[in-house]
């Protein structure tokens, strides 16, 4: 009897967590989109005095045949910027945040002591012009607020390339589900260990595991290569997610990397 209920309380466990994190049953869209698109430049491909997220970057990206993955934030007067910190300190060296400017004030400032500006969403857009897909990352950590979510959907239906988004956010991914099916959505996550996490170990538990996938049903899932290992990225996966990788820095870690169906990368040509 003992027995009986042990094994039955664990399937149930079971069941619940395969509820919880099971992505989309439209994840083969996911596997579609990547799969003749297996390499995306992480902020365009920058390097030898090109910064990160910059239009320079986007161009040589696509000169080199990769897509690219970038990120939007949303700016005090409501446009799109691609810039990936929460803050303007290490890339423009000044206080202050993107969501705190307008987006004429971020554009008057220099990333990394270059000629390059930060770009508007509409600027970058217009030089890829559907040359290669992207990933567009949307950065936020709001529950509440989903201004950035219906911007870049807004923006993007005119827009004639392949794209896709993912956040960390799974309210923002959740979003998506709700309003705008026709995109691939994807659920970032990794160990949420140091600048990666939020703060609060409770948060950071349930976002490594992916245990509110059940709110946004992924169709891939973007976990980093450093935490490939993670049991909760294999389940996800026999589970039917598209699993792609970031950040691969070495063509080592490519190597290591192949479980994912899809790389962004930075510092190699793979």
């Amino acid at each position: 009897m003992i027995i009986s209920i042990i094994l039955g309380s664990l399937l149930l466990i079971l069941c619940i967590y395969i509820f919880l994190i099971s992505p989309s049953w439209s994840a083969g869209r996911a596997f579609d989109f990547f799969e003749k698109n297996r390499y995306f430049a992480h902020r365009g491909l920058h390097g030898d005095g090109i910064p990160e997220n910059s239009l320079a970057a986007f161009r040589r990206a696509c000169e080199a045949g990769y897509g690219i993955e970038l990120d939007v934030h949303l700016t005090a007067d409501e446009k799109l910027v691609v810039f990936h910190d929460d803050t303007l300190t290490r890339m423009c060296g000044t206080d202050g945040t993107p969501e705190e400017k307008t987006l004429a004030e971020l554009q008057e400032l220099s990333l990394a002591g270059t000629d390059e500006r930060i770009p508007s969403f509409d600027e970058v857009l217009a030089l890829v012009s559907g040359r290669v897909p992207l990933i567009v990352e949307l950065k936020g950590r709001s529950t509440k607020d989903m201004r950035i979510c219906k911007a870049v959907s807004e923006r993007m239906k005119s827009y004639g390339g392949n794209w896709c988004m993912e956040a960390f956010n799974p309210f923002y991914v959740r979003w998506f589900r709700k309003n705008d099916r026709s995109v691939v959505r994807g659920q970032l996550s990794c160990r949420m260990k140091g600048g990666d996490g939020t703060g609060n170990a409770a948060q950071d538990f349930i976002l490594r595991n992916l245990l509110l996938s059940f709110l946004a049903r992924p169709h891939f899932i973007a976990y980093s290569v450093a935490d490939r290992k993670s049991f909760a990225l294999h389940a996800a996966k026999l589970c039917g997610g598209c699993p792609v990788g970031w950040t691969v820095r070495s063509d080592e870690e490519m190597e290591k990397a192949c479980g994912f169906n899809a790389f962004i990368f930075e510092k190699i040509r793979p």
